[in-house]
């Protein structure tokens, strides 16, 4: 059999017997890998010294990856689907390591323009390929516990900065011994930076083929033992009906899905793309803030620990309660931690933490719940198609986030001079924002049985 071959979705059907917590590891090693892309802000300061550039241009290399993914998983959907998670997640691979190859060969070259083509546009397209990939097939072999699968996976993408971010600055320093990883503001040489990527990318792959060898789909008609699917009918807004993506995006309950999605991610992203200097502005005395940058290093690794917490739990926690009322909680506890957080969220610096950790987690907890939300909604059909069109909500978010924080700080002064009172503005705008997907999750209603697939031979051939 030869490579090509083996990569079929045929060859990938799990024989009888098959454990499906095998999945669950190939899922995670994918999203691990990947996950890395909240982690690009280690060598920030390293690309702008090496490439001579300003911050805008270095942060556009994250805004173009994150582009991409809502992108390629929107376009590529439908295929992941026809061909099965095996090649999706090795053609992922590929597209992943290749943009840190690239990428590589731009820091080497000084040509800035070849990192965008790298990681932001080749590494993108890795990412949307293989954020989907894992994840539709897991909600498959899942079918009674899909918040929980899901979460297994997602959690994964959260914790990938957790693990980049201290292996890239201890790589650094062991390819330039000027290099400290424990100075925020130390820069690293080309030299180490070119290493560092190739390192990267021949890891990543090697990784990610542990994932690509042990994914597997389910057999057709298989079910996990004791579950019976007719009990899903007892939940409001659970279909055992099949919905395309094609029909799916004519509906309106995907696109007020779209909605909740880009507001949770919107308010949640402001928080994260200016989490460090945003805890040392809101706890600054006669100039000079109290929270030193290693404290507000440590700062973004909590946050990155609630991100990936609340991909599990809260997900975990949407099997029970279900999904509607859990991004409810999402988005109406995120109001009111928002107005918190504007209100007095400089009176302690324990409180400021916990509020903005918690804010995180239902950022983390939306992402892994929302794949386990269109199952219910559409069914399994091609719900990594469906899943990937509703990402470039992410996509949109990735960029209104950011803009919507860094738009009002600049009118109220410099960085480095802001106190608590000038994100004041930017944070009541998002409680506006999460008041918006609060009432767009409020509107949902089940999907109209004239988008549902045939499910008859019969009705199927008349349909075809």
């Amino acid at each position: 059999m030869s490579l090509l071959t083996a990569l079929d979705r045929q060859h990938t059907v799990a024989p009888a017997g098959y454990s499906r917590w095998l999945i669950p590891p190939a899922a995670l090693s994918v999203h691990l890998c990947i996950g890395q892309v909240y982690a690009t802000s280690v060598y920030k300061n390293s690309f702008i010294a090496h490439f001579d550039a300003s911050q805008t241009a270095i942060g556009i290399i994250f805004s173009i990856a994150i582009v991409m993914l809502g992108l390629s998983a929107a376009v590529g959907g439908t295929w992941v689907e026809a061909n099965g998670p095996r090649k999706a997640m090795f053609v992922s691979a590929c597209f992943w390591a290749s943009g840190f190859l690239v990428s590589a060969l731009g820091i080497a070259t000084e040509q800035l323009w070849l990192v965008y083509a790298g990681y932001g546009v080749l590494g993108g397209i890795g990412l949307g390929i293989g954020y989907i990939s894992p994840v539709s097939t897991l909600i498959k072999w899942f079918p009674d516990r899909p918040g929980l699968a899901t979460g297994l996976a997602i959690m994964g993408f959260g914790g990938g900065a957790l693990i980049a971010s201290p292996a890239s600055r201890q790589l650094l320093s062991l390819y330039d011994s000027d290099y400290d990883p424990n100075v925020a503001t130390s820069v690293a040489s080309g030299h180490a930076l070119v290493l560092l990527f190739l390192t990267l990318g021949i890891g990543y792959f090697l990784i990610m083929m542990f994932g690509v060898a042990n994914i597997r789909v389910p057999a057709e008609g298989w079910r996990p033992a004791g579950w019976d699917p007719s009990s899903v009918r007892e939940k409001r807004l659970v279909t055992t009906a099949n919905v395309s993506a094609a029909n799916a995006i004519r509906t309106k309950a995907f696109w007020l899905l779209w909605v909740v999605l880009f507001c949770n991610v919107t308010a949640g992203i402001g928080i994260l793309e200016q989490a460090s200097p945003m805890i040392q502005d809101f706890f600054r005395s006669d100039g000079v803030s109290t929270v030193s940058v290693a404290a507000a290093g440590g700062f973004v690794g909590v946050l990155s620990l609630f991100n990936m917490a609340g991909r599990f739990a809260w997900s975990s926690t949407s099997d029970l309660i279900g999904r509607k009322p859990i991004y409810m909680v999402y988005l109406g506890v995120g109001m009111a931690l928002y107005l918190l957080l504007a209100l007095v969220g400089d009176v302690a610096t324990a409180l400021f933490v916990l509020m903005a950790g918690l804010i995180i987690s239902f950022y983390g907890g939306g992402f892994a719940t929302v794949p386990a939300y269109l199952r219910d909604l559409f069914g399994t059909y091609q719900v990594g198609a469906i899943h990937g069109r509703l990402l470039t909500a992410w996509s949109a978010a990735g960029v209104a986030g950011p803009l919507i924080v860094n738009g009002f700080l600049d009118q109220q002064g410099k960085p480095g001079t802001l106190t608590s009172s000038a994100y004041q503005p930017a944070l009541l705008t998002m409680v506006g924002v999460l008041a918006v997907g609060f009432v767009a999750n409020l509107l949902i209603r089940p999907v109209p049985s004239a988008y549902h697939e045939p499910t008859t031979p019969a009705a199927k051939e008349a349909a075809a």
